[in-house]
């Protein structure tokens, strides 16, 4: 059995979602005089490749601490999205279920293909990548509950549409632009498709019923989607946490890595190491030039 990483880059340029604490890095102490190097970290908990625990938007949830192994570590499937949805989309169970096998208690992996705009990828971008990205409606959110998923994982900002949030009214620009394209495609207003009463729903909705998603996935994820394989995140055990930082792999046997890692070698790789396929970012910007 071989590990593939789907986790990005944790370091001080890792952006957090907007308005949390970045990560910041000191050293306390130094190899001279102290014969060590030792550091002292401060930062939110949702930055980087994170899992949003049940209490961050739920009281009576569970923490992070309460998460079971089993809970964390099953069958998944990973999903392929960025030929059908782009900025500012909203995607559904239909599309979905149209290129992988969901099966009830899955986890689920979402590939908008926006990890692209990460803040280690050549084509970094961290308005769009935040900002501009698709999300899902209620119709999935309900899906999702009828399937039973253990969890939700996210190649970018958030689980919940961006316009779906409050970053609505911090970002006018990017929310006019949204208006925009929400008349052109769906025939109604933004506030109209994301009315109140729907407001993070992914989040307000879903935790109540156990379903809680990991944001900010990448790494290596390219290189398994639409298809299943066994996924695992791993947080801090973390006694109290509404959310925690974690790593996130998937589970291939040993031929199979053998495979993953020839065609890792023909892809190109961002500054840390990771393969991505550029054809994503090119169905991405198609979609949004044909508009």
């Amino acid at each position: 059995m071989k590990l593939v990483d789907l986790t990005i880059p944790l370091g001080v340029g890792t952006p957090p979602w907007p308005t949390y604490e970045p990560l910041q890095l000191k050293y306390f102490k130094r190899l001279a005089p102290n014969g060590a190097n030792g550091q002292v970290l401060t930062h939110s908990n949702h930055l980087g490749t994170h899992l949003d625990g049940e209490i961050h938007f739920y009281t009576p949830g569970k923490d992070i601490a309460g998460l079971d192994m089993d809970f964390l570590v099953h069958d998944a499937a990973i999903v392929d999205l960025s030929d059908v949805v782009a900025d500012y989309d909203i995607y559904t169970s239909e599309m979905i279920e149209d290129k992988v096998e969901v099966k009830e208690g899955d986890i689920l992996i979402i590939h908008t293909g926006f990890h692209h705009f990460g803040w280690d990828m050549p084509t970094a971008d961290e308005i769009r990548y935040m900002v501009q990205h698709p999300g899902p409606d209620r119709e999935f959110a309900e899906w999702a509950k009828k399937k039973k998923l253990r969890w939700i994982g996210v190649d970018c900002g958030s689980a919940d549409h961006p316009m779906n949030t409050i970053i609505r009214d911090w970002m006018p620009r990017q929310a006019n632009q949204a208006r925009e394209h929400f008349r052109k495609k769906y025939g109604h207003e933004l506030e109209e498709v994301f009315s109140e009463d729907k407001y993070q729903l992914m989040h307000i909705e879903m935790f109540p019923y156990g379903i809680i998603h990991a944001e900010c996935l990448g790494g290596d994820l390219d290189l398994l989607l639409n298809r299943r394989v066994q996924v695992g995140f791993f947080p801090w055990r973390f006694v109290d946490g509404e959310a925690s930082i974690g790593r996130c792999v998937a589970f291939v046997d040993d031929d199979e890595y053998e495979d993953l890692m020839a065609k890792k070698a023909e892809l190109p790789k961002t500054k840390f190491g990771d393969a991505y396929d550029p054809k994503h970012v090119e169905s991405l910007n198609k979609q949004v030039q044909a508009r």
